[in-house]
């Protein structure tokens, strides 16, 4: 079996074995509470498991892992921090769709939509919105509690040392993803954008915390700790980590404009609606004529129509801002694959490393 197959079984697996225990210990509060577990383990099935992916290479960076092998106790504990990982991925998307207000998650209705249509098709009182609003935040908080236990098992099975360090990089990403997010939320609300380059330094901020940050570096440190990294281990994966990171989100930006709807499962043009200010529509606005910026800016952030999207899209196409991002996705893959010559960890992991910094930066999705 491929290993990559072999790894993404293990961890649906653990997954799958971790929500079905909390379903058991809490199967006393009666079959309304069902919902919130079923809604739970749909959301977590399948995905392209990035953030596992790169805290399993993280501690292999480090330490020898046969992931075609049997599961003891040490991959036992890398298992747990990496689907600690993605419940937490889980429970972040489940909150930003209800700050954006997004209809659709991976081609289905997204949490809080799915719990309003449950609100109407039971014949409920009260507002439909409201309830899935509140049903999904507790979704999402569900989903945090049970990666913060995972998390704590993992710690819990390696030395001391190891655990609490992993732990502080955990921790600290939970921290700054928060607050990444309302610094984007915060820069929606902005009357008017900065000039170009504060405006940039406001975009760029929002994508390493929001997003760059917790998708690779801090995955891979979480992994690497556990596998007893020190300093000398954690600065190059760091280095490598942010702009892997960074490029992951241009390309996420990108496809939040441009993205093929049947393959992302967000409407084409999404961040457009939503008025996102992202690196992308920076660099677009500074090459527009004051007055098609001035219309650029009135018509971001609305109820646009498909013939709209379309329109701002051509803009975009049209400044050169895609090919300027493109530039930038492939010089961050290069400096990130340059940080690991010469570092202190296993050339195998490098190896793989520098293969799925490829992968996260291409995708369609």
């Amino acid at each position: 079996m491929h290993e990559t197959t072999r790894l993404a079984g293990l961890l649906q697996e653990r997954i799958n074995d971790t929500l079905e225990q909390h379903r058991v210990a809490l199967a006393p509060l009666g079959p309304d509470a069902a919902a919130m577990l079923d809604e739970a383990s749909q959301f977590l099935q399948g995905g392209k498991r990035f953030r596992a992916q790169f805290a399993l290479l993280g501690y292999r960076a480090v330490q020898p892992l046969d992931v075609a092998g049997e599961v003891d106790a040490e991959f036992g504990a890398i298992l747990d921090a990496a689907c600690a990982l993605e419940l937490f991925h889980a429970a972040a998307l489940i909150h930003d769709d209800i700050i954006d207000r997004s209809d659709t998650r991976r081609g289905r209705p997204s949490t809080h939509r799915s719990f309003a249509a449950r609100h109407r098709d039971g014949g409920l009182r009260g507002d439909p919105d409201h309830f899935g609003v509140a049903s999904a935040l507790l979704v999402g908080d569900l989903l945090q509690s049970w990666a913060d236990e995972l998390m704590q098992a993992a710690c819990a099975a390696v030395d001391r040392e190891r655990g609490d360090r992993a732990r502080t990089h955990f921790n600290r990403m939970r921290s700054e993803v928060a607050l990444g997010q309302y610094l984007d939320v915060l820069e929606e609300q902005q009357p008017s954008f900065a000039d170009h380059n504060e405006q940039l330094e406001r975009s760029t901020r929002v994508l390493v915390y929001k997003s760059a940050k917790y998708s690779v570096e801090a995955p891979m440190l979480v992994g690497a700790a556990l596998a007893g990294a020190q300093a000398e281990h954690e600065a190059p994966l760091a280095a490598f980590g942010l702009p892997v990171g960074v490029a992951f989100q241009l390309r996420d930006d990108l496809l939040g404009v441009f993205g093929n709807e049947q393959v992302t499962g967000k409407p084409s043009g999404d961040d457009l609606i939503e008025g996102k200010r992202t690196v992308l529509v920076t660099l677009t606005r500074d090459t527009l004529p004051q007055t098609q910026r001035n219309i650029f800016d009135d018509m971001l952030g609305t109820d646009l129509d498909e013939e709209e999207v379309r329109m701002l899209q051509r803009t975009i196409r049209d400044s050169g801002a895609v090919e300027e991002l493109e530039t930038m996705i492939t010089r961050n893959v290069d400096r990130a694959v340059t940080a690991l010559k010469g570092a202190p960890i296993r050339p195998d992991a490098a190896h793989l490393l520098a293969q799925l910094a490829e992968r996260a930066a291409q995708r369609s999705a």
